[in-house]
């Protein structure tokens, strides 16, 4: 990635030489011809993935997040996808899809993710391979306003399955909310908390996610990856869709995200990037998760609705007070 006047206070994760030339002695490179579960568990695969697809192992993955190129024009670290007809896309996404399929167990959950542009074809192949449970809808509020159109501020993730046997943790992923008009019943709160810091309800979650902030330079988080997905929008389908023991696995790993939050929340991993670079990069995430375990807007086991992060940091300091004093009486 060439080098980029940085503001001082960009906190945007960038690799050095040295980094790089470190962090590819930790990668699985495409050319080995038998990829076992063993050899790929917790690892990031190196290589073009129509070349090792064949090479995969069958039904390891317990959970699919696939976040293929969209149909549009992007340069990925010199790899240049470009939009086509959607019959193309049509077929280059049934060039693959069945394949990586194969990787997903008999009890797997699979996510697949677009925007408006190619939601149709995305809709249509996971109806040929996959039970469509579910369209997520997630509020993407980044970009410039159009002129002539509705801004897009939106993407899909088509979520499937490949039985009617599946795993889903809806306790895992409730949401924390401030109550705008707060409730009592005999003088009591009714389905929320009464707090210092304001009145709450853990809600269900829902197929609309308004939530989600995209990452920018001042976040920890964020790389110069052109379609970098937050931590927080892959740990609801992680938490929700894959057990401890499990394994998820994304065959456009990018730099790095599902991995990482992945190995945050306590699960096996595997992913597969052609570009070295994002591939150094991914690796060099994944050991900062070795000391830094955070997600932003996720904490003490729920999901904070945006702009709340002045309450969730005073609820946290609460916790983190808490626990330490409940240890200094089992002493």
């Amino acid at each position: 990635m060439p080098d980029k006047q940085r503001a001082p206070r960009n906190r945007t994760l960038m690799l050095t030489q040295g980094e790089s030339e470190a962090y590819k002695s930790g990668l699985v490179y495409a050319d080995e011809k038998i990829l076992t579960v063993k050899k790929i568990n917790n690892k990031t695969i190196c290589g073009d993935l129509f070349k090792i697809l064949d090479n995969l192992p069958k039904n390891f993955a317990d959970l699919l997040i696939i976040d293929p190129p969209y149909n549009l024009n992007k340069n990925f670290d010199g790899f240049k996808f470009l939009q086509t007809e959607d019959n193309n896309y049509m077929e280059y996404l049934e060039s693959w899809f069945p394949r990586v399929m194969e990787c997903l167990s008999p009890s797997g959950s699979v996510y697949l993710c677009g925007d408006w542009k190619c939601s149709a074809c995305l809709y249509l192949i996971m109806k040929k391979y996959a039970k469509i449970r579910n369209r997520i809808i997630w509020q993407r509020e980044k970009g410039r306003g159009a002129k002539a159109n509705w801004k897009n501020s939106c993407e899909d993730i088509w979520f499937g399955t490949k039985s009617d046997d599946y795993y889903f943790d809806v306790e895992s992923i409730k949401q924390k909310r401030k109550v705008i008009a707060p409730y009592k019943e005999n003088g009591k709160p009714k389905d929320w908390e009464e707090t210092e810091n304001g009145n709450f309800r853990l809600t269900y979650p829902s197929n609309f996610w308004d939530d989600i902030s995209i990452p920018y330079w001042s976040m920890p988080e964020n790389t110069d990856h052109p379609t970098q997905k937050p931590e927080k929008l892959i740990a609801k389908l992680i938490l929700a869709s894959c057990p401890e023991s499990g394994i998820v696995f994304d065959p456009f790993l990018g730099s790095g995200t599902t991995s990482v939050v992945a190995k945050k929340l306590g699960r096996n991993y595997c992913g597969v990037e052609m570009s070295e670079e994002y591939c150094c990069l991914a690796e060099k995430r994944l050991h900062l998760a070795d000391f830094d375990k955070t997600i932003q807007g996720y904490s003490n086991g729920v999901f904070w609705e945006r702009n709340t992060a002045n309450l969730q940091m005073a609820e946290n300091k609460k916790y983190k007070y808490e626990t330490e004093n409940q240890d200094l009486l089992f002493r």
